[in-house]
């Protein structure tokens, strides 16, 4: 299970150095085969150790191609996923057109989600971040009926 929040620089040639922690976590589960993709609903990315993203493909495989957003979300998710490995280094190669989507600069933020890393923009994930912790402290904001039921 991935958790937690770091910071890493991405160098010129595009490659993110995977925390050690996460590293870890990937040899604990014997997943050096990663794959990277779109999240389709934030300016950010997904990476997968393979068996999990082989969970989500069979997920996606499941939406109706007559549903837009179905259809949709499995045009971004599968149209851009992308194998990946690291290097020696412990360094992933993130490709040109998804750090572009991603808007992704010199900083990084990795989130640990459980099954996923979310790769964000450091400034992009700051300001989103500050927006969503106004909107949860504006009077009168209720949890949604999918969160009433969770204990924290």
């Amino acid at each position: 299970m991935f958790r937690g929040l770091t910071t890493v620089n991405l160098d010129v040639k595009g490659r993110l150095a995977v925390p050690v922690r996460f590293r870890e976590m990937l040899t604990a589960c014997d997943s050096r085969e990663l794959v990277l993709t779109l999240n389709p609903w934030d300016r950010s990315l997904w990476l997968y150790p393979l068996a999990e993203w082989q969970i989500i493909e069979a997920k996606l495989s499941g939406l109706s191609d007559f549903d837009k957003q179905s259809r949709r979300t499995k045009q971004m998710m599968r149209g851009y996923a992308t194998d990946l490995s690291c290097d020696g280094q412990g360094r992933i190669l993130l490709p040109p057109e998804l750090r572009e989507i991603a808007a992704l600069s010199k900083q990084v933020v990795m989130l640990g989600q459980g099954n996923k890393i979310e790769i964000w923009d450091a400034v992009r994930w700051r300001a989103e971040r500050d927006e969503w912790l106004e909107d949860v402290s504006a009077d009168g904001n209720a949890p949604s009926s999918a969160l009433e039921s969770l204990a924290l």
